[in-house]
């Protein structure tokens, strides 16, 4: 048995391509404790995801967690899954979908967009396939996390060459490592914004800036995340003309006992409801679409935290989504780091005649294909 996954049906002449993988976290196929536990598995065995010894930890994974956790999540999961499916799931469809049609007006070579998730499906292993098989001799690798955490961005990358290490040939490899600060992604959030703004009646009495937490030893230890976070809220609290005091920054999503980032939101929401705040927004800004941690923790659970606690309005804003400023973000972010490999100056005439003399040399050399 070769130790080499097969390589795709390949022709001489065939036309390459230029793929562009856009890499996000994953979703369960259904909202079921038999769904949720292998997507669990997968997504706890993680090493960059929890940095807990092997054996203490498989223990607890396969002791406790899997045996309590996959049900109590698919009932979270149940309360925000559509018709369509996971919303993770169906956003990011949509973002690869519009991204294919934006980018063909701006360049005229040939390229594929394919959508991978490092947990559950569609695999990473299964969009590098396809774009492989489209012809892909160059992948942009374009992780869906504006902020650089190694349990997102390089676990995205992690699975990325996990495949590349059975691929006999390889194709040339270009990753995204953030867009924090990245001033298409500013103000499409900034849009994003004042639209909410505008649709509810004015600014609130405080604009929660809530990113996923992660434990405070990985900012310790040399992890970005922390940093690039507050300066995408300083720059967002910029761009919307924002005091010091109408705004703050909080974590959300603590997993175990140990320390993590803070401030946690669940706190912060707490004081605030205390404190009689008439009207709240809560943002995320770390993520490009909607998902189980947005719609059920922080527009469900979060506002029951701080109506209980005394406040008055709240208000979740949604994520990017299919905004049409963040797939124009999308696109000019994508193009930055494509420079070299694509064109808008390509000649498809001359392409097809570079084929047929490249076919013909080979077939001169004894190639049957």
């Amino acid at each position: 048995m070769s130790y080499y996954n097969p390589e795709p049906p390949h022709t001489h002449g065939n036309r390459l391509k230029v793929g562009i993988l856009l890499a996000n976290l994953g979703t369960p196929d259904a909202p079921a404790g038999a769904a949720l536990r292998p997507y669990l598995r997968q997504f706890l065995s993680d090493t960059r995801v929890v940095e807990i010894p092997r054996a203490i930890w498989w223990l607890i994974l396969n002791g406790i967690i899997l045996n309590f956790r996959p049900k109590k999540s698919a009932a979270k999961y149940a309360q925000i899954w559509t018709n369509d499916g996971s919303p993770l799931l169906v956003h990011a469809q949509k973002q690869a979908q519009l991204l294919r049609g934006y980018l063909a007006q701006k360049i005229k070579s040939p390229f594929a967009v394919e959508l991978g998730m490092s947990y559950g499906n569609p695999s990473i292993q299964s969009a590098i396939d396809k774009l492989r098989a489209q012809h892909c001799d160059r992948i942009l690798v374009f992780p869906l996390y504006p902020q650089y955490a190694a349990s997102s961005t390089a676990s995205a990358m992690d699975a990325v060459f996990h495949v590349l290490l059975k691929t006999r040939n390889q194709p040339a490899i270009r990753s995204i490592r953030h867009y924090h600060d990245h001033p298409a992604y500013i103000a499409a959030l900034e849009k994003s914004v004042r639209k909410h703004w505008e649709i509810n009646s004015g600014n609130p009495s405080k604009l929660v800036m809530s990113f996923h937490g992660v434990p405070t030893f990985h900012l310790a230890k040399g992890d970005p995340y922390h940093c690039e976070c507050h300066k995408t809220a300083r720059l967002l609290a910029e761009a919307l003309g924002l005091s010091k005091d109408e705004f703050t920054v909080a974590f959300q999503s603590r997993f175990g006992k140990q320390e993590w980032l803070k401030p946690y939101l669940a706190n912060t929401l707490a004081e605030l409801g205390k404190a009689k705040t008439k009207r709240v927004d809560v943002i995320c800004p770390g993520f490009s679409s909607d998902c189980l941690e947005t719609l059920e923790e922080i527009a469900m659970e979060g506002k029951h935290i701080f109506t209980i606690n005394g406040g008055g309005e709240y208000h979740y804003i949604p994520a990017l989504n299919e905004d049409d400023a963040w797939i124009h973000a999308m696109t000019t972010i994508a193009l930055e780091n494509l420079q070299g490999w694509v064109s808008p100056e390509w000649d498809a005439v001359q392409a097809k005649k570079d084929a047929e003399m490249t076919k013909l040399r080979a077939q001169a050399l004894g190639a049957k294909q």
